[in-house]
């Protein structure tokens, strides 16, 4: 009986932390893989750009100096 129990919360831990990677959806091409690094990366850098909008909602301007390859006035 404690075999059983064991794969279960093994199952329960590999849905809870395993890493879906890439998906796949039919009639599209499949997306490369995205290595941990490149996520948290991705993911620092929207949250600054969220971070630079609510600053700016109350009147702070932190930037950002280039936009679109072009940079802006201060």
């Amino acid at each position: 009986m404690s075999h059983r129990i064991a794969r279960l919360f093994e199952a329960l831990l590999y849905l809870l932390w395993a890493d879906p990677g890439p998906r796949v959806v039919p009639g599209r091409p499949a997306t490369p893989y995205r290595p941990a690094r490149e996520r948290r990366a991705r993911a620092r850098r929207q949250q600054a750009r969220r971070v630079a909008l609510w600053l700016a909602l109350h009147g702070v301007d932190i930037g950002p100096r280039v936009i679109h390859g072009r940079v802006v006035a201060a």
